[in-house]
């Protein structure tokens, strides 16, 4: 499954400096509001030290990382929702995302514009917020409107559809996000059907600078309290050294400059992870010697699910699946070795994948 997220924030607080040194694209990052007017769409190379440990024993042909898709969405302003500042457009490239990457600028420069005249973290994350918030009262109210009308019947599930849009309605206007709204199974289909931007997982980023990385600053301090109720994670990136590692050539020079900046990792590998857990996400691998390669599932998923992430053929017609856990795979050195161990399980429909899973599907062509 392609995981797809979209950067959002204020103009100027290093989005697009940071969408280039996450996927080595060259989106144009300039000092002035609306240096993106397009979404610039880049795709990034999931990190994971098991998918190389598996290449190393395996010798394949091909090694096939899989991948996570970055957005990243112009700037939004106050009045967005009302189409200020291509608003509208803006609004509507956020809907098609699995998750938001809300960047927060937390960093001095003088060099550098702000919008609002200066830094305040918190006041650029409820700017947004209103704005998102605004945009899925008016999604909220018009369904509403339809809703009333079937209501008239007085079917009793378009009164009760009525009833929970009207809650909905109500939280949103609170200004809490539709996120933290519960709903109960019966609504839950309503709910979805809205596609709300605000009920979308959200992952806030701290852009700081290069003093600041490991341990924050005041703006991150203050940051991290207004948001503690909310449950999201929050990670601190330089957009700064990651624009400089991605100048670097070779992997060996991006260790040595991390290793000099006192970092066991590069940001893009924290906002990976950091996403994955977002969606509740896990890899599952293939390993032989055509190809060894990582697979994209959501926790809790069923084998014939996961079949059907190589081909839909196969999970059709699955019959039974080979599982090996990576421990095992690696400690005793080859698919063999696992078997003769006795260490090799077969599987039926009613498996849960878990995170790491060396798997062999069997099916009907």
């Amino acid at each position: 499954m392609a995981l797809k997220c979209g950067i959002v924030g204020l103009p100027n607080v290093g989005k697009s400096t940071l969408f280039n040194a996450l996927t080595s694209a060259k989106a144009l990052a300039a000092n002035y509001p609306f240096a993106t007017k397009e979404p610039n769409v880049g795709i990034i190379t999931v990190p994971d030290n098991r998918l190389d440990q598996l290449a190393s024993i395996v010798n394949p042909q091909k090694v096939q990382p899989t991948t996570v898709e970055i957005v990243d969405i112009a700037g939004l302003i106050k009045g967005a929702s009302k189409g200020e500042g291509l608003g509208n457009q803006f609004l509507a490239n956020i809907r098609e995302v699995d998750a938001i990457v809300h960047v927060v600028r937390c960093f001095e420069d003088g060099n550098v514009v702000h919008v609002d005249g200066g830094v305040d973290p918190v006041r650029d994350k409820e700017t947004i917020d209103i704005e998102l918030i605004l945009k899925d009262m008016d999604t909220v109210e018009k369904r509403l409107e339809k809703l009333k009308k079937h209501a008239k019947t007085g079917e009793k599930k378009a009164v009760k559809a009525v009833e929970t849009a009207q809650a909905i309605f109500n939280h949103l206007e609170g200004e809490a996000p539709a996120r933290t709204i519960e709903v109960d199974e019966d609504q839950q289909e309503l709910f979805d059907s809205m596609m709300l931007l605000t009920a979308k997982p959200i992952l806030y980023v701290c852009n700081v600078d290069e003093d600041s990385i490991e341990s924050g600053n005041e703006h991150t301090k203050r940051f991290n309290d207004s948001v503690k109720d909310e449950g999201a994670e929050v990670i601190l990136i330089s957009a700064g050294i990651e624009a400089d590692i991605a100048e670097l050539e070779t992997k060996e020079e991006r260790m040595e400059f991390l290793q000099d900046m006192g970092l066991n990792e590069p940001g893009v590998n924290k906002l990976i992870h950091s996403s994955y857990r977002l969606l509740n996400l896990i890899t599952y691998f293939t390993a032989g010697e055509k190809e060894v390669r990582a697979w994209t599932v959501r926790r809790g998923c069923f084998a014939p699910e996961a079949a059907g992430v190589i081909h839909t053929d196969i999970e059709r017609g699955f019959i039974r699946a080979e599982v090996i856990k990576y421990d095992d795979y690696v400690t005793l050195g080859s698919e063999a070795a696992v078997k003769e161990a006795g260490k090799m399980g077969v599987e039926g429909k009613t498996y849960e994948v878990q995170d790491g899973d060396i798997m062999h599907f069997r099916h009907n062509s």
